[in-house]
């Protein structure tokens, strides 16, 4: 089983294409959701559906790409954060950005990944997910700041 890691270029790249906006990146510490911390968690399997790869994004970033492809105003994306949740339509909005974001994963050589859940941040995280979501290894941890919007973090995570 070969999975690839997306490479920092090519999230920046998949966001600025796919938002419209300048979208910069820089390496941050792995991002670790609580109990009490909200955030996002997509979920990449394989053909045979065994979960490959998570992205998490914690609140602010969940918020802030959400309403940067649904052209929602920021104070929208704002007005979530300071909720501690994402409204259906930013949560449907994300939905779409993290399902693109499965193409980073296929790549010549490697396993076709796709999109297979999207818990969206807000409702507290199923245990397992949370702590896959801390599995050292193979991750690639950033700092993403969506230009006009705001900024978060986010974390590619390769289980396989």
């Amino acid at each position: 089983m070969v999975i690839h890691l997306p490479q920092p270029k090519q999230v920046r790249e998949l966001l600025a294409d796919l938002l419209g906006r300048d979208v910069t990146l820089e390496p941050a510490a792995p991002f670790a959701p609580g109990p009490d911390t909200a955030a996002s968690i997509a979920v990449y399997v394989d053909d045979q559906l065994r979960i490959c790869a998570l992205i998490a994004c914690d609140l602010a970033l969940s918020a802030h790409a959400g309403a940067a492809i649904g052209l929602v105003p920021v104070g929208g994306a704002e007005a979530a954060i300071e909720d501690g949740k994402l409204t259906d339509t930013l949560a449907e909005n994300l939905y779409e950005v993290l399902n693109i974001a499965a193409s980073m994963f296929n790549v010549a050589g490697a396993d076709h990944l796709k999109l297979h859940a999207l818990h969206p941040a807000g409702p507290p995280l199923d245990p397992q997910l949370r702590i896959s979501a801390l599995t050292l290894g193979r991750r690639e941890d950033l700092a993403v700041s969506i230009g006009g919007y705001g900024s978060g973090a986010l974390s590619v995570v390769l289980l396989a």
